[in-house]
């Protein structure tokens, strides 16, 4: 029998951490202050931010969106940019991915400088993770590691695979898991041999982007199976990187799609939000 990994619940108990701090904070005279970015009117980034704006809102995260045309050049943005660095009402800097294509993106983010960086994609704050010493990291990772915690779900002497290497998620999720004492596999595309890694894994993380690829031979029974991919089917149906209907079976706990790391991943910029803000205004 296995247990589901409810995101929204965990995402809502994070959430309301997050708030009763801020009204602590605001007490003191600050309020915390997260800056949003949108460039273009791609439909999927557009409620992307107005999710990050409602999460703000239930917060009481002061949100500040800038919205820019999709012909809003480099040069202009990066000047936004700049200047948000310099406002210390500004505590963080989200620019939403992805950008039109006569954007350089490493460029945009290289911008966003370590301390207003919520969403831990600059090159400090990677070097950090790794390093074990980090206030802020990227949100879906540490979002996996939020569910593990809620669940009681130990990492500590853990066989754990990541399938996939991104900068976003599989290398950063890996890091994460490492400093938890897990003892940690990467797998990618060049990987051989993939399912003798997966079904070896007490802990399996899929961040591959491939409808359903993570299917029920490929899994240790009583793992641990945190799906992080979210892909839509041809008839519209969203759904993980995991064969949820099999590997459900063979699995002591594993996260849905929709409803499972998705939801923290938004959870989890609120509190960087927070941290950032704090470590800002020096308290500790």
């Amino acid at each position: 029998m296995f247990t589901l990994i409810d995101g929204k619940e965990v995402s809502a108990h994070v959430k309301q951490q997050v708030k009763q701090r801020v009204e602590q904070l605001r007490q003191q005279g600050i309020e915390p202050c997260l800056a949003v970015i949108i460039v273009g009117d791609d439909p999927a980034s557009r409620v992307y931010v107005n999710n990050k704006k409602k999460a703000c809102a239930a917060t009481g995260i002061k949100s500040l969106e800038f919205a820019l045309p999709a012909e809003t050049t480099q040069q202009e943005l990066l000047a936004l940019i700049d200047r948000l660095m310099k406002d210390d009402s500004v505590n963080g800097i989200l620019c939403q991915l992805p950008l039109p294509g006569h954007i350089d993106e490493k460029a945009v983010i290289d911008a966003i400088k370590a301390e207003k960086d919520v969403d831990g994609f600059s090159n400090e704050n990677v070097g950090k993770i790794w390093l074990g010493d980090y206030d802020i990291s990227p949100c879906t990772p540490m979002g996996v590691i939020e569910l593990l915690d809620y669940y009681g779900i130990s990492v500590e002497g853990k066989n754990c695979v990541v399938v996939g290497r991104s900068n976003i998620v599989g290398k950063p999720m890996a890091a994460l898991l490492l400093e938890r004492n897990g003892t940690v596999t990467v797998c990618h595309s060049r990987t051989k041999e993939l399912a003798r890694f997966t079904a070896a894994a007490d802990i399996l993380v899929a961040a591959v982007g491939k409808a359903k690829f993570i299917t029920a031979d490929m899994v240790k029974p009583g793992a641990v199976v945190i799906d992080v991919g979210m892909n839509r089917l041809p008839d519209g149906k969203l759904c993980g990187d995991v064969d949820f209907d099999s590997v459900k079976e063979k699995c002591s706990y594993i996260t849905p799609v929709p409803g499972g790391c998705g939801p923290m991943t938004i959870a989890v910029l609120m509190k960087n939000t927070l941290a950032a803000c704090e470590k800002q205004n020096d308290i500790q």
